[in-house]
């Protein structure tokens, strides 16, 4: 089992500490739904030290992105991050990731925890020209701050204007208590909020500091079932869940970050294909209308029939609602229409709604 270097701190906040795919985390603190209502209305930390981190760079390192992503590295400017699905050549998703652009030579990779290793194996296997790419995780800790309140306790810790970081936008000099960090206006909650990189060595105290700023502005320690809730009612992809290697980006909503303009990505052809033919199946929001908790991979019914399944379900904390994202096929994708839930063997009926559940509240 890892350990953040923020292990200790979890314990000594009485986090209750889970196995979350080989790292010891903590799920909550006081409560996901306590934990989850405090970052919608004032302030959340998160320890997300278990992503991985990987660079490229070298003359050929532009070249080497836009063939692994489906967005479009070259319209983005320096020191702008760009979120984008990495493609298997079927048009299987290999992971989401954040892209942070110092330059057309150099870059930071910000990957999922659990596909770190296959994402660089993924990478070095796509490499062309003169590129060098480096699995850098083990040096790098990130906390998340996010919330309303987000900015101003960040800001109690640095000199930097902090309202001069844009949406999608990150600085990699700023000073906070001491210690140098990346910090990024990026997230994923549905909040305004920020995530910082910094040496493993200096996220407990940077982790105190914070806490200690944010005391009378509402800052809790959220754990890993709130960050989950938080992200599913702003509808953003959780890998495994609503994409993967058998869900395309244009199956689950995420077209707008499929650039066909960019004639390199590896799947282009694949997803071309899949568009000009019409996707069978779609992801979708819904709630429920009986009572019953959806859960991921539960079936999805119309009439007896099978269209689909659950990826993501839960009580929505905002919504005070139970609803939940599924994949199905794309005839019965239109808001309003009834499907049933299998919930232990049981038809519970709900019906399709919008996405997403929550609006978003990101500063741009």
């Amino acid at each position: 089992m890892k350990k953040t270097p923020l292990y200790e701190k979890h314990c000594e906040l009485g986090g209750n500490i889970i196995d979350f795919g080989g790292w010891e985390l903590p799920v909550q603190y006081t409560g996901i739904i306590e934990e989850h209502e405090q970052v919608r209305k004032a302030a959340g930390l998160f320890d997300v030290s278990h992503m991985g981190e990987i660079t490229v760079k070298g003359a050929d390192a532009e070249r080497c992105i836009q063939k692994l992503i489906t967005n479009n590295i070259l319209g983005a400017k320096e020191y702008q991050v760009v979120y984008s699905p990495m493609c298997y050549p079927d048009g299987g998703v290999v992971d989401d990731l954040l892209v942070y652009k110092y330059s057309g030579e150099d870059y930071l990779l910000v990957v999922n925890a659990s596909n770190t290793e296959k994402d660089f194996d993924w990478i070095r296997q796509n490499l062309e020209g003169q590129v060098e790419v480096e699995n850098v995780s083990d040096r790098y800790a990130q906390i998340a701050i996010q919330g309303p309140e987000a900015e101003k306790i960040l800001q109690k810790l640095t000199d930097v204007t902090l309202s001069g970081i844009k949406f999608f936008h990150y600085r990699s000099d700023i000073m906070l208590g001491g210690t140098k960090a990346i910090v990024s206006r990026t997230g994923y909650t549905g909040e305004d909020g920020f995530e910082i990189y910094i040496n493993s060595e200096n996220a407990a105290a940077i982790w105190e500091q914070l806490l200690l700023a944010g005391k009378d502005d509402g800052l809790v320690p959220v754990g890993l079932g709130a960050r989950d809730t938080l992200r599913f009612e702003a509808a953003l992809p959780l890998y495994g869940h609503e994409i993967s290697q058998d869900i395309s980006p244009l199956e689950a909503g995420l077209g707008r970050f499929v650039k066909f303009e960019n004639e390199l990505f590896n799947g282009r052809a694949a997803l071309i294909k899949q568009k000009e033919g019409g996707l069978k199946r779609k992801v979708v929001g819904f709630e429920m209308i009986d009572r019953g908790v959806p859960r991921g991979h539960y079936e999805v019914h119309v009439q007896g029939r099978k269209i689909g399944f659950v990826t993501t379900g839960s009580f929505s904390p905002s919504l005070k609602k139970n609803v939940g994202m599924g994949l199905i096929e794309i005839g019965y994708s239109g808001e309003e229409t009834e499907l049933d839930i299998i919930i232990r063997n049981k038809a519970v009926k709900a019906k399709t709604v919008g996405l997403p559940f929550y609006s978003k509240k990101y500063k741009k």
